[in-house]
């Protein structure tokens, strides 16, 4: 009997590329077989609708429908297979488009063979594990009906009076709800009996309700007893800094309402529960619970919106801190960034992707800089991977502070001697910028009045005499080695107006443009 094989589907407008992706990896060892082949937007679509492969490679620019069209419809029509994206350097922005349909998988051109490896493997796994997944069952679903009713209570669906609270086997003095999953990513299958963590019997329910409910463990504790049994186990939880392994203290994370005192407030306290479960992204490290008083008041703080201006802003701040070699401001930043990001009313989905791009963005502009150094960074597809299977924030911002300081351990000179040196590499990898002593000097750390004079005196010449000069030398070779036109050459060594830039080259050089180039 023969194992099935995954299927993929390969568009792309040039036909040698085509030809490439299906040479350049054993894709029947792989358990992939390769089911056809589209050379534009519209015959790909259709392919997909109608084959529905299991992988599609797609090509982010083709005629008739580009493919990140393709994506779009293609999900708009129910397709949920595997999406690779295929782009060219300059089509990064579409790539980061494509994210947003849920793709996952991002490729450069040209696309390496290891890389595209590493992927393919990764999407077989995955495809492994959905193929195999089968439904578990609870025995909480055989108390279906009072299950019901109880998620009503909860939910505020219904708010039963004192009568009704009798017949519920509600009644009693207070009330409080809490919520508990499980903490390890590698213990999701242990299961702890409340009863025994707080030793206590439940016999007809009289402690408290249990209910499973979105695959959370919810719990209605019922009068004083049980309450101070649980602000017990809570005192001895806290404490414990390293719990052992597979224990229920390191496999649980609770939340809880507050102590509310009629069966109709009960809703009150299972909502708060509630809000803090979708807020674990935001937990420290090591956190095992979360109360109702550790819930943000949102009104009293300013949000923070994730917009291109918030993506822009971050993008300039790292990567003038990265190329500064600023390790402090970098971290700095990465603390302002969490705590801006705690204050988010977005989703974790919308700011993963935020966070996503942000690094993405900072990686492209740092490989444009120092196109000619050998920096380590990890793939796009497998930096959207890491990203996107966190469970805290604050292991996305350790992983933006590790990979901060493996682009300045690779680019920048530590054995410069003085920060003049370094401030002088700055200049000359971002002359074509807007500089300014102003946004530099924070960037090493210094005043911008103080950094001036120090400049001067190490230096010889002024901080914008400097800059000039360097600007003008980058000039001369474009004069004499492209056939660029003098206000393009303005624009590329950072000068915005051509007639300032013609005055300044003729200060510095004795002639116009022109005539140097004639000459």
């Amino acid at each position: 009997m023969t194992t099935a094989k995954n299927t993929i589907f390969i568009a792309d407008d040039e036909l040698i590329i085509r030809q490439g992706l299906m040479c350049i990896i054993d894709w029947e060892e792989l358990g992939f077989q390769i089911i056809g082949d589209a050379s534009n937007g519209e015959d790909a679509l259709h392919a997909i609708i109608e084959k529905k492969p299991d992988v599609v490679m797609l090509d982010i620019r083709m005629p008739k429908l580009t493919g990140l069209e393709v994506v779009e419809k293609a999900r708009k029509q129910g397709y949920t297979g595997k999406i690779i994206i295929l782009s060219g350097y300059s089509e990064f922005s579409y790539a980061q488009k494509a994210i947003r349909y849920g793709v996952e998988y991002y490729l450069t051109k040209p696309i390496d063979e290891t890389e595209l490896y590493d992927t393919i493997f990764e999407i077989k796994e995955t495809l492994l594990k959905e193929q195999t997944g089968s439904p578990i069952f609870d025995e909480e679903y055989l108390a279906r009906t009072r299950n019901m009713v109880l998620y009503d209570v909860l939910t505020g669906h219904i708010k039963p009076n004192a009568l009704d609270a009798v017949k519920l086997h509600l009644d009693s003095d207070c009330y409080q709800v809490i919520i508990y999953e499980s903490y390890s990513r590698h213990a999701s299958n242990i299961r702890y009996p409340f009863s025994e963590l707080l030793n206590v019997t439940n016999e007809d329910n009289f402690s408290y309700e249990q209910i499973l409910l979105d695959k959370n463990q919810v719990l209605l504790l019922k009068g004083t007893f049980i309450q101070k049994k649980f602000r017990d186990f809570l005192a001895h939880y806290e404490k414990e800094q390293k719990p052992q392994k597979n224990s229920p203290l390191d496999s649980l994370f609770i939340t809880y309402g507050r102590i509310v005192y009629t069966p109709e407030d009960i809703h009150i306290s299972y909502n708060e529960a509630l809000q803090l479960l979708n807020r674990r992204f935001f937990c420290e490290h090591r956190q095992h619970t979360i109360g109702y008083e550790m819930l943000p008041d949102m009104k009293s703080q300013t949000s923070f919106t994730l917009d291109e201006s918030a993506l822009k802003n971050y993008l300039e701040k790292f990567a003038g801190y990265i190329q500064a070699g600023g390790r402090n401001q970098v971290a700095e930043t990465l603390n302002e960034l969490e705590k801006k990001l705690y204050c988010s009313e977005d989703d974790i989905h919308k700011i993963k992707l935020f966070l996503t791009d942000l690094y993405l963005s900072i990686k492209e502009k740092i490989a444009h800089l120092y196109h000619n150094i050998s920096i380590p960074f990890p793939g796009n597809t497998e930096i959207i991977s890491r990203i996107n299977e966190k469970y805290y924030l604050y292991e996305i911002i350790t992983l933006f502070s590790e990979q901060f300081e493996i682009i300045m351990q690779t680019t920048f000179s530590s054995s410069a001697g003085n920060v003049m040196d370094d401030i002088i590499y700055y200049i000359e990898h971002n002359y074509m910028d807007n500089i300014k002593l102003e946004t530099i000097a924070p960037l090493f750390g210094y005043n911008s009045s103080y950094l001036g004079k120090l400049f001067s005196k190490k230096v010889g010449v002024g901080f914008n005499a400097f800059v000039d000069h360097v600007r003008i030398e980058h000039s001369k070779e474009l004069l004499k080695n492209t056939d660029l036109k003098v206000y393009e050459i303005a624009e590329r060594v950072g000068y915005r107006n051509v007639d300032y830039f013609h005055t300044k080259f003729k200060k510095y050089v004795e002639q116009s443009p022109a005539e140097f180039r004639r000459n």
